[in-house]
């Protein structure tokens, strides 16, 4: 499986991610919306931002 790099999301929501321990898109969608906006640092926007990105891949996030 080849591995596809983060969008530009902003710092915040990057440290978030990297803290988290998601580093590439398929790290994305093992995680459900609602878990990804529990972090500190992801809102909506980033959200929007990783959905478009996964979809761009044929990816989506978890339910």
């Amino acid at each position: 499986m080849s591995t596809h790099e983060l969008p530009a999301v902003g710092a915040p929501a990057k440290r978030a991610l990297t803290q988290a321990g998601v580093r590439t898109l398929e790290d994305v969608a093992a995680w459900s919306e609602d878990d990804l906006l529990a972090l500190h640092g992801v809102g909506p926007r980033a959200v929007r931002i990783l959905r478009e990105a996964l979809a761009e891949h044929d990816l989506s996030l978890a339910d």
